[in-house]
């Protein structure tokens, strides 16, 4: 992560925000800084993955489960995304991030972010990921026990290319 004076902040603030449910949809006002930038003017394209770790980092921490994942020394990792870019976010523009929790299974969590800019939608994403102890993945069962929320089922399935992008390959 190359964010590290928005990191900073943004822990600050979350020190002072209330806990969230798990299934809340987070929201970050962001703003498009120059070093946010490519060549051609608008925010890079890894920059939003970039920005993308601030908002889970924010759930979690909000969620508690950052509490719990360092305190069991669980490393939170993403397997993969899927993100699809809409209209380009321009210099000092201010957006909203969203990340919500879609669903989960035994191994994985299924979360969507979203880039808005007034209503008009700039990228989304979905994510698979789960946190990984010492001896291995740490089940989803095991997290949510951590959080207080063992009793909470899944709300709805997520997309099949979230849940099992696989490795797909076109002959030319």
């Amino acid at each position: 992560m190359n964010l590290w004076l928005r990191l900073l902040l943004l822990m600050l603030r979350l020190r002072r925000a209330s806990p969230v449910d798990l299934l809340d949809e987070l929201v970050l006002d962001l703003r498009v800084l120059p070093n946010d930038l490519d060549a051609f003017g608008h925010m890079n394209n890894g920059r939003y993955l970039t920005m993308m770790d601030l908002g889970r980092l924010a759930l979690m921490e909000r969620t508690g489960l950052l509490k719990a994942a360092r305190r069991e020394r669980w490393l939170p990792l993403v397997r993969g995304i899927e993100i699809e870019y809409f209209r380009p976010l321009m210099p000092w523009q201010k957006f909203r991030l969203y990340t919500r929790l879609i669903s989960w299974d035994r191994k994985w969590v299924y979360l969507e972010q979203r880039f808005v800019a007034g209503e008009t939608l700039h990228a989304r994403a979905h994510i698979r990921g789960l946190l990984r102890a010492a001896d291995g993945n740490v089940p989803t069962a095991t997290l949510l026990q951590a959080i207080g929320a063992a009793d909470l089922e899944p709300p709805e399935q997520p997309p099949e290319d979230v849940r099992d992008p696989g490795v797909q390959t076109t002959a030319v």
